[in-house]
């Protein structure tokens, strides 16, 4: 199968995919460029900046995904809340499962536990990966609500979007400390000033910021059933709350059962910035581009 520059090599048989990825091959060079906040482009694909791997992982989607009507996809623009959205939402939709004491969230980053889409849907060189995954499928994407297909976004669909926004000026913050983090040691840190620049021109990994969230919250106020939006900072002030209308709108309401024995204070308590941020597990090293970044680094203040 042919390759390029700008996707590693994915070995499969599937002619399907194939054919897709010798048609993202031959357009992403193709694309307006820009350089990315580390090392990688950022191509214009759709209205959007992305690099060349979640562009691969949109078109995958849109020509092979099969969506299902017990579909949860936990969405955010990246450095919004999105490690403790995974977590919230797995902690409920699996709270019958796991005990508290002993929860998978207390051995394995929420990153191992919601998977993300535009990477996963790459695995295997198919979809076979994600179409064996039990129902009801947990899945975590950064990609603009306009670039998923209709068969999973208009009102015959049954699968629904939960999205949290956040304060710019502390998403910004937050990018510009992790991109750092991720650059090669040989290139000098990006400043903030550099920084501030690209992202209000829009130029940033899944960019223009306020382009993804409007997205989002177009979509919640015509398809409130289908797309759930929250802002961290409400989510941040009314914990207790936010669950219950995460659990309601997933259509797993709490029981009065579970009010009396907390079960909601216990999710709040297990996905807390403390708890997650002083497991073991995520204070492991990854390794993500060229340099090794600590699980911890998702992690940065929980403010």
């Amino acid at each position: 199968m042919e390759t390029s520059k700008f996707f590693p090599i994915v070995e499969t048989q599937d002619e399907g995919y194939q054919k897709t990825f010798k048609n993202c091959a031959e357009l992403v060079p193709t694309l307006p460029r820009s350089k990315g906040w580390w090392l990688d482009e950022l191509f214009q694909y759709q209205g959007f900046w992305m690099s060349s791997f979640p562009i691969r992982g949109s078109m995958l989607i849109n020509d092979h995904f099969k969506p299902r009507p017990t579909d949860i996809i936990v969405a955010t623009s990246p450095k919004c809340g999105t490690t403790w959205l995974r977590a919230l939402v797995f902690s409920i939709i699996n709270r019958a499962s796991f005990d508290f004491n002993d929860h998978p969230l207390r051995k394995l980053n929420p990153q191992e536990l919601v998977l993300l889409f535009e990477g996963h849907i790459h695995k295997d060189g198919s979809t076979s990966f994600l179409d064996e995954l039990p129902s009801p499928r947990l899945l975590s994407t950064h990609i603009p609500y306009s670039l998923f297909p209709k068969r999973m976004t208009d009102d015959t669909s049954a699968c629904r979007f939960v999205y949290i926004c956040r304060d710019p000026k502390d998403v910004l913050v937050s990018k510009w400390h992790f991109s750092n983090k991720l650059r090669p040691k040989e290139v000098p840190p990006l400043s903030l000033e550099e920084a501030f620049d690209l992202f209000c021109i829009g130029v940033s990994h899944y960019g223009p910021f306020w382009d993804h969230v409007l997205g989002y919250w177009k979509a919640s106020v015509e398809s409130p059933k289908k797309v759930l939006f929250l802002t961290y900072e409400d989510v941040k002030k009314e914990p207790l709350g936010c669950v219950r209308k995460v659990a309601e709108f997933l259509g797993v309401p709490f029981s009065p059962e579970e009010e009396n024995k907390n079960t909601v204070e216990e999710i709040v308590k297990l996905c807390s910035f403390e708890s997650l941020s002083n497991l073991d597990v995520n204070k492991s090293v990854a390794k993500r581009s060229e340099r090794p970044v600590s699980n911890s680094d998702f992690f940065r203040k929980g403010e």
